[in-house]
């Protein structure tokens, strides 16, 4: 697995060992950051469940500012710091715009300063039905009504999500057993 664009375009990302990383597939990352388009330039990103980092890494490759990675497993987490330092070098950044957390994603742990532009969501597929509620609850708490950014959540095509307060914008995909992402803004 890669980063397909920006300024660190094919750099090699690592994943470890077994099967508790599902990363995002580099036909799906490519989608989500060309429905994206501009936003993504100057950005602050949270990575949720962020794993091997793909979706943060892919936005600080194309352009965003910086942002934070939450990611409980402490193997997990020693994989994405190494990706973390992998993209900088590449970047030719020291590394001081992005932090990796380790911590559980419905702490919400998203850095100090101004809320998040875009936050990425790509939790185990069979955890969203009992995260959902409680991480878009949080969200919406933490964020207040008027931001102005995107949740963007990946899940199987067949899943529904539809949290109060939350309007679907754009769904990528929709195949059964398929990866799907949806486009998540505040209601008006």
């Amino acid at each position: 697995m890669r980063i397909s664009g920006g300024l660190a375009r094919g750099i090699e990302l690592s994943v470890p060992k077994g099967d508790s990383v599902r990363p995002a597939t580099d036909g799906m990352r490519q989608a989500v950051f060309s429905s994206l388009g501009a936003r993504v330039e100057g950005a602050r990103f949270a990575d949720l469940f962020a794993g091997s980092g793909a979706y943060g890494l892919e936005a600080f490759s194309r352009g965003a500012s910086g942002g934070t990675f939450v990611e409980r497993n402490s193997r997990t987490a020693a994989c994405l710091r190494r990706n973390i330092a992998a993209v900088c070098r590449s970047l030719g950044k020291g590394g001081g715009e992005v932090v990796a957390v380790e911590a559980d994603a419905l702490s919400l742990p998203t850095g100090t300063g101004a809320a998040p532009d875009l936050i990425f969501v790509d939790p185990p597929y069979e955890m969203i039905g009992e995260i959902a509620p409680a991480l878009f609850g949080k969200l919406s708490a933490a964020l207040g009504p008027d931001w102005k950014g995107l949740v963007v959540f990946e899940m199987p095509g067949e899943e529904r999500l539809e949290p109060p307060g939350w309007s679907c914008a754009k769904r990528l995909g929709r195949g059964t057993r398929q990866p799907s992402v949806a486009f998540f803004m505040r209601a008006p």
